[in-house]
């Protein structure tokens, strides 16, 4: 990576006296200042200067470290001292020309960067043209467009999860007894039936029986045995808890893509008085006008669970004693705005989902990981008695900092649950059914929350979506409940069957 500015310090007035002074000034710096954090033999130096006027103009080179913008504010303080000694004033900063060069395999696709003029692909190098001012290089934005270069780039070696997937279990063939979208098949038995809004589904007392009955499961394997105290977490998410917990640098990418939430811009009657008019006399919504009286966007719906429980511990320090701590959430109904297509009751925009979170020292997150696996293992196994798999995959959130490829240790990463789907085929696609995360420091660090040790602290979790639950026993088991396991009909009971349609 190579970095080059030119631009000039502005003067109170033309300082040709101080030219030696400055000469030696900028010699020393090349040698000592500006390679000041940097490795042996790299950093920045100075390759040109004059004064012009009432300008100190420079050029200056430098690699990854003690980049070039940073060499411009560190020689600021040192020669405002020297000018000051010649009754000039340092008036500030303009930057003319910023470019930076960094190796790549293949170009990026066309992108539109904050701050960025141009960007070009040239004989194996992205090329960056920068418009940034002296206010720009104090905030860091140089610094965070490189980092969202690299982001970017690693995004695009990326590519889809495939790639980087791993088996690790398999329960080999069951026995199906269905083949058939299990969706259809409860439209047609009205267990369901479709909600006013999109990728949503009004459930009957049938399938919400089964929900019910897997959340009893769920208590009885997972939630007493391994000490889980219930909480409830928010549901609408402002724009802050997703900036520290770093979905927003996956905004409409990486799978985050939530349901944007806008208050009105006042409740007073006089207000929405026209709305409310309009609307009695055309029998219509006046949408347009509606958006008008909104305010900015705050957040969104929940789309992930466990980001918002975070605020409950944000900028605190937990004693060492009361890890590991293991809660979950099962207060209401997340939200995706499914770009990639809803299909049935298993790709939703409103879903209903336990989320666990378990928090702890290193060592603690990683063994309750393994003894959460092993409770999904006997439900999928011994209750269900389903045919599944699992696989080690790296989480769009590892892969946008640039930590592609399968973990070595498997302590930080995410293990997904894939069912095989009897209508989709042998070579169809499998259902992802559950998921189990150990997401490291990312949480504690993001909120910044801290152990009284001064150890690392970690956190895992694991999302259990009911409607991906159903969908998957479903499609094997089928609708005659003789086929169901034993364990799970004597769970389950008589499905009661309470609306009649003529």
């Amino acid at each position: 990576m190579k970095f080059y500015l030119k631009g000039y310090y502005k003067l109170s007035r033309a300082a040709a006296l101080a030219a030696p002074e400055i000469a030696a000034l900028i010699s020393d710096a090349n040698e000592n200042l500006l390679q000041k954090g940097a490795p042996k033999g790299k950093g920045a130096r100075v390759t040109n200067w004059s004064l012009v006027e009432s300008k100190l103009e420079v050029e200056i080179v430098s690699d990854r470290y003690a980049r070039v913008h940073d060499a411009m504010l560190r020689l600021r303080k040192p020669l405002a001292t020297l000018l000051g000694k010649h009754r000039t004033g340092l008036r500030g900063i303009e930057i003319e020309t910023f470019t930076i060069e960094v190796k790549s395999d293949q170009p990026l696709k066309k992108l539109t960067i904050p701050f960025v003029k141009s960007m070009e692909y040239r004989d194996g190098k992205i090329l960056l043209s920068l418009s940034v001012g002296e206010s720009d290089i104090e905030n860091r934005v140089p610094d965070r467009i490189i980092s969202l270069l690299d982001e970017k780039i690693a995004a695009q070696q990326y590519g889809g999860k495939g790639e980087h997937w791993e088996l690790i279990w398999d329960s080999g063939k069951k026995k199906h007894y269905f083949d058939r979208d299990p969706t259809e098949e409860m439209v047609k038995r009205a267990w369901i039936k479709r909600g006013a809004s999109r990728g949503q589904w009004v459930y009957g007392t049938e399938i919400t029986k089964i929900f019910r009955t897997f959340e009893e499961i769920v208590e009885k394997e997972i939630f007493k045995p391994l000490g889980y105290h219930e909480m409830i977490f928010p549901k609408m998410v402002t724009w802050e808890v997703w900036k520290r917990s770093g979905h927003l640098k996956g905004l409409y990418q990486s799978g985050f893509e939530p349901y944007i939430v806008c208050p009105p811009k006042t409740r007073d009657p006089e207000f929405w008085e026209e709305i409310v008019d309009y609307y009695k006399v055309t029998n219509e919504l006046p949408l347009e006008k509606v958006k008008e009286k909104l305010d900015l966007p705050l957040g969104g719906m929940c789309f992930a669970q466990c980001p918002p429980f975070w605020v409950f511990l944000q900028g605190t320090t937990l004693p060492d004693r009361i890890f590991p701590v293991k809660v979950y959430d099962r207060s209401g109904t997340s939200h995706r705005y499914e770009s990639g297509g809803i299909h049935g009751i298993e790709r939703l925009d409103e879903f209903h989902r336990i989320e666990l979170v378990w928090i702890g020292k290193p060592e603690q997150v990683v063994a309750h990981s393994k003894e959460l696996q092993e409770r999904y293992r006997y439900i999928f196994n011994d209750i269900l008695d389903l045919e599944w798999r699992t696989a080690w995959v790296t989480p769009w959130f590892m892969a946008q900092e640039g930590k592609t490829g399968v973990a070595e240790k498997r302590d930080v990463g995410t293990i997904d649950y894939e069912a095989f789907l009897p209508y989709r085929g042998e070579g169809g696609t499998r259902l992802e059914f559950q998921n189990l995360s150990v997401n490291g420091d990312k949480y504690p660090n993001g909120f910044n929350v801290k152990l009284q040790s001064g150890g690392e602290l970690w956190s895992g979790c694991s999302g259990i979506g009911l409607e991906r639950w159903a969908a998957t026993f479903l499609a094997q088991k089928g609708f005659d409940t003789r086929n169901w396991p034993d364990k799970f009909k004597n769970i389950v009971g008589e499905l009661p069957e309470v609306f009649k349609f003529l």
